[in-house]
C-alpha cells in the first residue's frame, strides 16, 4: 500500500521530469499524509498541467463525505470493476510526483517504518486516479487515490502491496484518457522491476503526520534498529529485576546486591 510519501526534489526538477506547463513553487515535504493536498499532473487540453488535489478519493455520487470511508489507494486488480473507480480509471488518470515513500514492516508486535526510494534518486510518478466531487452547495473538490498492486521480489520483505510506479516513457499513455484503449493502460499497473527501489529503516517519528522535516528520511543505525526489534523483557524478568534492585536503605549497612 502507500500511506505516506515525500517530495524532496526542487520544483524545477519536478517540472522538468513531468513536462507540465505550469511553474508552481512549493516546499519540500517529508511526510505527506492522507487528506492533505498533494501535487498531481494531469492532461488537459493537450497539455500537461500541475494541480493540487486532496489525497482521499471521493466518487461523484457520494452525498455526504463524512459518511464515506477514507480511500487513499485503489487496487489494480479490481480498479476496473469497483463502482467507485471504474469511471475514473477510464477518464481521469493522473501522475503523483514523488521522491520516495514509507512502508511499515511488521516485526513481532511492532511496526518498523522504512523509507523506500529510487536507486537512482530520480523523481518518480505514482499512478493515480482522480474525481471531482461536487457538494450540495455547488462546492467542488478534486480528490485522488494512488493505485497499488501486489509486491514482487525482494519488496515483499516489507509489504505485500506496492504503489504502481509509471515509467517515464509511459507517462503520455497513462495520462491520455482514451476510453477505447483502457486495456493497454491496465497493462501498466505492474510492480516495479527488481532493483529499482532501495530502502532503509527510519525513525518512528514519521508515525506522527504532523512531523515534517528532512531527518525523517535519514537511516537509523543498526544498533538503534536492534534495540527497537529486541523483545520486551518478560514479566518474570521484570520481577527478578525488582527483587534484585540495590537497596536504598541508608542505615550504614552496605549491600552486595
Amino acid at each position: 500500500m502507500c500511506g505516506r510519501f515525500v517530495i524532496t526534489s526542487a520544483p524545477a526538477a519536478i517540472r522538468q521530469a513531468f513536462a507540465y506547463v505550469d511553474q508552481p513553487n512549493f516546499p519540500a515535504r517529508y511526510n505527506i499524509a492522507p487528506t492533505q493536498p498533494v501535487p498531481v499532473v494531469i492532461a488537459d487540453g493537450g497539455a500537461r498541467r500541475f494541480r493540487l488535489m486532496r489525497w482521499g478519493f471521493l466518487p461523484a455520487w457520494v452525498k455526504d463525505p463524512k459518511s464515506f470511508s477514507l480511500v487513499i489507494n485503489a487496487r489494480a486488480e479490481t480498479v476496473l470493476e469497483k463502482p467507485a473507480f471504474r469511471n475514473a480509471i477510464r477518464r481521469r488518470r493522473c501522475l503523483v510526483p514523488s521522491d520516495g515513500y514509507y512502508e511499515w514492516k511488521v516485526t513481532g508486535s511492532r511496526k518498523q517504518p522504512y523509507f523506500i526510494h529510487p536507486q537512482n534518486d530520480a523523481p518518480i510518478g505514482f499512478a493515480g486516479i482522480w474525481e471531482t466531487w461536487v457538494g450540495p452547495n455547488g462546492e467542488e473538490l478534486d480528490t485522488l487515490a494512488i493505485v497499488t498492486t501486489a509486491a514482487k521480489g525482494s519488496m515483499t520483505e516489507l509489504h505485500d502491496r506496492v504503489p504502481v510506479t509509471v515509467a517515464p516513457q509511459d507517462y503520455a499513455r497513462w495520462l491520455d484518457a482514451d476510453e477505447t484503449d483502457v486495456e493497454s493502460v491496465i497493462a501498466l499497473l505492474r510492480p516495479p522491476p527488481e532493483g529499482q527501489f532501495v530502502w532503509h529503516p527510519v525513525s518512528a517519528a514519521v508515525n506522527r503526520a504532523a512531523t515534517d522535516n528532512p531527518q525523517l528520511i535519514l537511516p537509523i543505525s543498526d544498533e538503534e534498529l536492534r534495540a527497537i526489534e529486541a523483545p520486551p523483557p518478560t514479566q518474570s524478568a521484570t520481577k527478578r529485576a525488582v527483587r534484585t534492585k540495590p537497596s536504598t536503605d541508608d542505615s550504614g549497612q552496605g549491600s552486595l546486591f
